[in-house]
């Protein structure tokens, strides 16, 4: 199939199933439309089981594979995908929380890389270069997964900026850790020198480069909307911006989400508040609201039928609870731990630690880097914890997050 065909197919799938979720499960859009494709994808697996003749599950796994979910999320859908959810968040809001954000997603970011990575390499002996690989790639919580659920869930302000913000800095930390991590682990992937020295180089090159490039061209698209009041060619800005700026950032060998993060935190406060008018803001955030829409079921529906490229057997099962453990376990240091830390400074609500560690979801971030580790005899388990540990956060977490808030709040409240 071309790309396009490809393209064309996802779209009608997850217009499909996004009418069988509103029509039948009335489950968050996203997540309804992971279940769907989930289920089907399991369902065509049975009757390729039921019926060898058929041929189903090879002949898909091979157009799943085609698709290259990695390049298509980390190169194309996660400049746009990251920008949209920046666009939404208040600047003001997040500068007040700035070192709770900045403290989660450094020293949390390592923090949850140490103790997944050390979880599986004393469980399950995987060498323990490659174990930590696997804690950096399970770190980062998805901005796109976590802000489609904040949109459901309506927690109080302060605390979806604080999940919101650090979730949208945390991935682009967490890559920069993961590409250092699989440098060491194969030394034939040199993304940077194998040193303390090489990290701290690859992290300034990649989170400060990443973030000063979109500064710079956030501002230089607001001081152009700023003299033009023609809304369809500043709409077309904002995307130049997200696509261009996103593919420029990878090509200068800086962070593309930090990027993708800065310049939309820029246009959706300092351009909106003072580069557009009335009609122009509309549309812009309408604009933006129908490309996440989109995107956020194509992406959602294409982790659902990713399961084709799964090897699943009873030992990965309990390989990927093992992981759902750890990932939990790792969440919690990352959010307790910086919280701590800050306590004597301020003071935060009791429902903050718990309402943080269970909104840590992960999403299609994690299995788009663990389809990217090199080939070896340990990929496929990674690739199978990492899928269920991403689907058990999507739908267990992702749907029970609301409820949580609410019950925690409530009590809070009779204190």
């Amino acid at each position: 199939m071309t790309i396009l065909q490809i393209a064309s197919l996802m779209i009608v799938l997850a217009g499909l199933f996004g009418a069988i979720n509103y029509f039948f499960l009335k489950l968050p859009s996203s997540i309804g439309i992971l279940v769907i494709a989930l289920v089907a994808s399991l369902i065509l697996m049975g009757l390729d089981l039921a019926l060898p003749g058929l041929d189903l599950a090879s002949t898909i796994k091979g157009e799943v594979e085609g698709i290259g979910f990695s390049k298509t999320l980390l190169e194309g859908m996660l400049g746009l995908l990251l920008f949209a959810g920046a666009l939404h968040v208040n600047l003001a809001d997040l500068r007040e929380r700035a070192w709770t954000v900045a403290l989660m997603a450094t020293i949390g970011v390592l923090l949850s890389t140490a103790i997944a990575g050390l979880g599986l390499y004393f469980v399950l002996g995987v060498p323990l270069l490659i174990a930590l690989v696997f804690g950096a790639l399970i770190t980062p919580t998805d901005p796109v997964a976590v802000l489609g659920v904040l949109r459901e869930a309506k927690l109080r302000k302060s605390l979806e900026t604080k999940i919101a913000g650090e979730s949208l800095f945390n991935d682009g930390v967490g890559y920069v850790v993961f590409l250092f991590m699989v440098g060491l682990a194969f030394p034939a992937v040199a993304y940077a020198e194998a040193s303390i020295g090489g990290a701290l180089i690859l992290f300034v090159q990649e989170a400060f480069g990443g973030a000063i490039l979109g500064g710079v061209l956030g501002w230089l698209v607001f001081q152009m909307m700023k003299r033009i009041d023609d809304y369809p060619l500043e709409v077309l800005l904002s995307l130049g911006l997200a696509f261009g700026g996103y593919q420029l950032a990878v090509m200068l060998g800086f962070s593309g989400p930090i990027m993708a993060v800065v310049a939309g935190l820029l246009i959706g406060d300092v351009g909106v508040k003072r580069g557009m008018s009335q009609k122009t803001r509309e549309q812009l955030n309408a604009f933006w609201k129908l490309i996440d829409e989109i995107l956020n079921a194509v992406l959602f529906l294409l982790i659902g039928v990713e399961v084709f490229a799964i090897a699943f057997n009873m030992e990965m099962l309990y390989a990927g609870a093992l992981g759902i453990f750890l990932s939990l376990v790792a969440r919690l240091a990352a959010v307790s731990v910086p919280i701590f830390m800050l306590s004597h400074w301020r003071t935060y609500p009791r429902d903050v630690i718990p309402v943080m560690t269970w909104g840590g979801i992960k999403g299609g971030i994690s299995v788009a880097l663990a389809l990217s580790i090199p080939e070896n005899e340990y990929k496929p388990l990674i690739l199978s914890i990492t899928y269920i540990v991403v689907l058990f956060s999507i739908i267990v977490q992702g749907l029970s997050i609301a409820p949580l808030a609410k019950r925690l709040n409530r009590a809070q409240e009779t204190l």
